[in-house]
């Protein structure tokens, strides 16, 4: 599990070269390249040819920069996918992506551009349309995104997941889910995301998935790359998304208190079967601690003023009081539980968020204690390191962007293990036909 920290060494500003067995990636919504450092890491055959990154509502395009100046600018985008033709997007075997979380709904999407294909605004359906319109469809399919996907919107449970399942079942995939908390698996960071593969269902991998439950629990991507232990009290629910996109969107589980979506599942030809499972790992297990840079290594920024610990006390602390609504003077009253102040070397670190950086005190930074006696925040290279990044990759940017870069980033040793799985299976199929 342990991994050399050292920077890899990347081609830049070099045209990509694919063979036979090669699996071509298209990257949208690429950030700083997680997916493409994950894959690549799990197999040599995986080439990423083209990607896309474009953060709106910002001149400066950090991840478009780091990315560049990590991978090379050949083959990459940095234009709002939604103003980029299908026909600039080359054919691929493999489309990834870690798409933006938002309003999924049909209903919305016709109101706000005119169509399901979408202009701006609602993400989800700019894949659907490059889905739809290319002439040679992608075999594989490999998303991430919060792991409230599932149960979203509160006012309709699972209502957007159902309609990403759907349409990709309309567009002629069989879809896989996981919900997989990456300090289940001996990572150094608690990071729960949802998980989505998409096999085309003319492809040999696809006709073996005859039987559901079997395919989730042991023998499917997913199942081999991250096992699971099942409590057997637990049943495997099973049911059919029925109708139209628009009527998925207006009535799929309307009413319902709980999304029908667990953890773990499946959809086939319109049908899921999905059950509640927990992970099963023995490994070893990297720490907040095994991260760290030594004390020495740290620039002084880092560490805390003496003078500012009480207000970073307060705001880890546990606290009832009462608050005013600064526009309406309503008065009420608030409580919040304490938080670890300085954060636990010894286990998996918290879940880094976008507001990590910055000397501002802050109820969600992390924090550590150093050997000195010192209390001080985390360095961009520590925040990589948590994702499983090489050193140094978001070099370039300032140090509070390149934490915002880490707290939208994934886990590339999550997408390294799925990477490393699929590619045996789609090899295993190659030679059995």
């Amino acid at each position: 599990m342990q991994r050399s920290h050292e920077l890899s060494l990347f081609s830049v500003n070099s045209k990509v070269v694919t063979k036979q067995d090669d699996i071509r990636i298209v990257e949208l919504f690429a950030g700083v390249g997680g997916f493409r450092i994950g894959l690549e890491r799990a197999s040599e055959h995986y080439k990423t040819i083209w990607s896309n990154q474009w953060e709106p509502s910002t001149k400066r395009q950090d991840a478009s920069m780091v990315y560049c100046n990590r991978f090379g600018e050949e083959g990459h985008s940095n234009e709002d996918i939604a103003t980029v033709p299908t026909e600039e997007i080359p054919q691929c075997d493999l489309l990834v992506g870690g798409f933006p979380c938002q309003d999924y709904s049909v209903a919305t999407t016709l109101k706000r551009s005119g169509g399901i294909e979408g202009k701006k605004g609602v993400l989800w359906w700019q894949i659907y349309r490059i889905l739809d319109e290319m002439e040679q469809k992608p075999n594989y399919l490999f998303f991430e995104n919060v792991d409230r996907l599932l149960k979203s919107p509160a006012s309709q449970r699972g209502r957007d997941f159902a309609i990403i399942l759907a349409s990709l079942n309309d567009l002629g995939y069989t879809v896989e889910w996981r919900i997989i908390n990456a300090a289940d698996y001996g990572m150094p960071q608690r990071r729960r995301r949802t998980y989505i593969i998409g096999y085309k269902n003319d492809l040999g991998i696809t006709r073996i998935i005859d039987n559901p439950s079997e395919w989730l629990l042991s023998k499917g991507v997913m199942a081999q790359a991250f096992p699971l232990s099942i409590n057997y009290k637990n049943q495997l629910n099973s049911f059919k998304i029925e109708g139209e996109l628009t009527t998925v969107s207006s009535s799929f589980n309307k009413d319902k208190k709980e999304s029908p979506f667990e953890n773990v599942g499946i959809m086939k030809n319109r049908v899921v079967t999905t059950i509640e499972a927990k992970a099963k790992y023995d490994g070893p297990i990297l720490t907040l601690g095994d991260i760290l840079l030594d004390e020495k290594e740290v620039p002084t920024e880092f560490f805390i003023p003496e003078e500012d610990l009480p207000r970073w006390e307060y705001l880890k602390g546990s606290k009832t009081e009462k608050r005013i609504n600064k526009t309406t003077g309503y008065e009420y009253n608030y409580t919040e539980g304490n938080m670890a102040f300085p954060d636990y070397l010894d286990r998996p670190s918290r879940t880094i968020i976008t507001g990590e950086g910055g000397k501002g005190p802050s109820r969600f930074k992390h924090v550590v204690y150093t050997p000195s006696g010192r209390y001080r925040r985390l360095t961009p290279l520590e925040l990589e390191r948590l994702n499983m990044f090489p050193d140094h990759h978001t070099k370039g940017a300032s140090d509070m962007r390149r934490a915002f870069l880490m707290g939208n980033a994934l886990i590339t040793g999550i997408v390294e293990r799925i990477g490393a799985v699929l590619i045996e299976q789609i090899a295993k199929m190659r030679q059995s036909y």
